[in-house]
This record gives C-alpha cells, sequence and structure tokens, in this order.
C-alpha cells in the first residue's frame, strides 16, 4: 500500500514552527514519484507597474501553514490520494527575462518528465508562458483562466513580447495552448483601446466579462467553463487579482468589481470534472499586504486547486 505524505498535524507542532513550506508538507528535490509538485516560481521580471509578486511563494508558503487536511464541501483529503510534496523554488534569474524563460521552461519539461502534475505559485502571470510551453509540449492544452485581464496583449514598451500581459498570446503562437478551448473568466476594468480583446476574440476565446459572470451566476459559468475544457489535458491559471481588491489588495494590477473570495472557492470547487494536467496561482504581491490575507488567499486557492486534482484522480 501506497504511503503517502502527510502534512505536519498543527496539533502537534504549532504552525508558526518548523520549516516553512507548501501546506507543511516534505520537500524533495526531485518530482519522480509525485503525483503533484507544489513549485514556487519567485519572479516578477515580466511586471509592467508595480513589482513584489517575486516575494509570493515564500509568503503563500508561510500562510498554507493555516490549510488543514479536509475540505468539507468536496470531501476531499488529497493527501490521501496524491502524492504530494513541496519541490522548492524553481531557479530563475531576476536580471534577465529570457534567461528566466529557459530556466522556468527547462525546469516544468523535467517535472512534466517525471509524471507529476505541477501546481504553482507565483511570480507573475508571465511565469504561465514557459510553463505552458512545458506542459504542451506534447499537444496543445486547454485553459480555464480566472483573470481581471486577458493577457493577451501582443507588446509593451516597442516591441517587447514578453510581459505579464501576453502569456497566453504568446503561448497561443507557440502551439502549446488551444485557443477553442480556453474560457476566460471575469475580465474587467478599463481598456487601452476598444480593440484590445479582438485578437483574442478572433482566435476562438471564450470571454466572460464579469458582468456576465455576475447575471448569470457561478454555476450557469461554470457549466459553460467544464463544456469548453471537455475532457482533453487542460491547465487552470487563478490570478489573484480576479478577486476584488477588497478582499486581495497584494497585487500588481487591482481592479475594482471582482470575485468575492466565496465565489472563487465555489467556481475551483467545480474544477473536479475537468482532465488538469497544471494550475498555478499567480500575482500575489506581499509588499502591497502587510496583513497577509493576500498570501493566505492565494494558499486557499492552491489548497482547492489540490483538492480539485484529487477529485478528478479519486474519479
Amino acid at each position: 500500500m501506497t504511503e503517502f505524505n502527510q502534512p505536519v498535524d498543527a496539533a502537534l507542532v504549532p504552525r508558526f514552527a518548523g520549516h516553512s513550506t507548501f501546506m507543511r508538507l516534505p520537500t524533495v528535490t526531485s518530482a519522480v514519484g509525485l503525483d503533484v509538485a507544489l513549485i514556487g516560481v519567485p519572479f516578477d521580471g515580466g511586471t509592467t507597474n508595480r513589482a513584489g509578486a517575486r516575494h509570493g511563494p515564500r509568503e503563500i508558503r508561510n500562510q498554507s501553514s493555516l490549510m488543514r487536511r479536509f475540505n468539507h464541501a468536496t470531501q476531499i483529503s488529497p493527501y490521501d490520494v496524491l502524492q504530494v510534496a513541496d519541490l522548492g523554488d524553481c531557479p530563475v534569474n531576476p536580471i534577465d527575462l529570457r534567461d528566466s524563460l529557459s530556466r522556468i521552461e527547462g525546469f516544468f519539461a523535467e517535472v512534466v518528465a517525471a509524471g507529476a502534475v505541477p501546481l504553482t505559485a507565483g511570480g507573475d502571470h508571465l511565469i504561465t508562458y514557459p510553463i505552458l510551453r512545458a506542459v504542451g509540449k506534447a499537444a496543445p492544452v486547454g485553459l480555464i483562466h480566472f483573470d481581471a485581464h486577458s493577457d493577451t496583449n501582443d507588446t509593451y514598451f516597442g516591441d517587447n513580447p514578453y510581459t505579464h500581459g501576453s502569456p497566453f498570446r504568446r503561448a497561443i503562437e507557440d502551439g502549446v495552448l488551444d485557443p477553442r478551448r480556453i474560457v476566460q473568466i471575469g475580465l474587467r476594468g478599463s481598456l487601452y483601446t476598444a480593440e484590445d480583446h479582438a485578437w483574442a476574440r478572433t482566435q476562438g476565446i471564450r470571454q466572460i466579462y464579469v458582468e456576465e459572470f455576475v447575471s448569470r451566476g457561478v454555476d450557469a459559468v461554470m457549466d459553460e467553463a467544464l463544456e469548453i475544457a471537455g475532457t482533453g489535458p487542460t491547465y487552470v491559471s487563478f490570478d489573484i487579482d480576479s478577486i476584488d481588491p477588497s478582499m486581495a489588495i497584494g497585487t500588481g494590477t487591482p481592479e475594482i468589481g471582482g470575485f468575492t473570495t466565496r465565489e472563487a472557492q465555489f467556481m475551483l470547487r467545480r474544477l473536479g470534472a475537468v482532465r488538469i494536467v497544471g494550475a498555478d496561482v499567480v500575482e500575489v504581491a506581499p509588499p502591497f499586504d502587510p496583513s497577509g490575507l493576500t498570501a493566505l488567499t492565494g494558499a486557499t486557492m492552491m489548497f482547492e486547486l489540490l483538492c480539485a486534482i484529487a477529485a478528478g484522480r479519486r474519479e
């Protein structure tokens, strides 16, 4: 019988004591033998305004000590279904964006080759691009994307193609992301022009603005998202700025009018029906939230994603 890694018991060792790891799980140096590898990518070199997401993985680790073993809503204890561990932080180069993209892709290629599903804490949203290049190398994947922004812009500051506003455009161009199996939920905020989202729509991406989300409700929106994802391999990307800044102010590009944390949890709990091959929580910028609430929210969303992966594996 497989012995699964278990979190440190907070009834035996206080949450403020011991090593800081994702969900208080063991740390490992290889993804071999893991079902899910928890990974930090402390890089925000693609940020165009307020930097700070490079500090996200460390604070999410700290706040994840508040996660317990069992999800009361989904009736899942992921650690009884999956072999999970903290794989540490992916190597990055804070002064060389393109070198960092190469390092991230290479690191995640090894995780994918080992047969593990990467569950990642960012970092700004550009990190998702090299991760998708690794996850979607064999065949393009679908995407369920929670965000205030589409992140399908082209270039910034002249002809720079790599920012946290462009990861999904680059991934589609590289053939690692199938635009016909992409749904973006929660889009809102002012735009540069009326045509900002035109390219995405011409590719076949389904965009659900927050007004439609509020009108239709969680279940109707997620029913459609699950239909778009289908049974194929799917990546899930959760930008913390999809949540209203009143509940998650520690992020680089806050936009008012977002999800409540409860709505976000309810949506992620529907993902057990999806074949998740990778997921991330990005854009947590702790310097803008000394309370730690945004990092706690990020850790909670990672736990919900882990439970969704476990639910799919159990079924």
